[in-house]
């Protein structure tokens, strides 16, 4: 019997939003008893954790138009150690947004190229359209929509990993 495969979710939040992403993700992931999920916050995830993953999912706010500085340090803490030993794995990204989160998405996808990972999804996005401080700083509440768009991707992503999709 082989080893069950293993899905790493790193993620950043600082109001709520992205948070409440990653964790539907993994509540959908963790419908296939075939995946392990592991749900680690940017700052407690390092390249020992990607090496041991066999797919990813990468959440972020939009942070002045790009991902998060925590999800950033992050990749810099993981990059060259992962460089050349990651290709081929299957990964996605979530995005919570205040006007459009492409820039944070498009930062991500240059690292996962990099790392020669395939996309299994375009980036989900899901904007809040803060646009004040106050909006910005405020706690997000996800729409429950949206959370189960983040967790039908989880329940994809776990899905083909377990049946060697990706």
């Amino acid at each position: 019997m082989s080893a069950p495969k293993s899905l790493l979710i790193v993620y950043h939040s600082m109001t709520g939003g992205t948070r409440q992403m990653a964790e539907s993700a993994c509540a959908g992931a963790l419908t296939d008893t075939g995946v392990e999920v592991r749900l680690l916050h940017a700052s407690q995830a390092g390249p020992d954790d990607v090496l041991a993953a066999d797919g990813m999912i990468f959440a972020t706010p939009e942070n002045l138009a790009a991902m998060s500085g925590q999800l950033k340090d992050f990749f810099d803490r993981s990059y060259y150690a992962v460089l050349d030993h990651a290709g081929g794995r299957p990964y996605a990204s979530l995005v919570c947004a205040g006007s459009d989160g492409s820039n944070a998405a498009r930062q991500i996808e240059r690292i996962a190229t990099g790392w020669r990972l395939k996309p299994i999804a375009e980036p989900l996005i899901v904007c809040t359209h803060a646009q004040t401080a106050q909006a910005i700083l405020a706690p997000k509440h996800i729409s429950a929509g949206d959370l189960e768009r983040c967790r039908t991707l989880g329940e994809a992503m776990a899905a083909g990993l377990a049946l060697g999709v990706f």
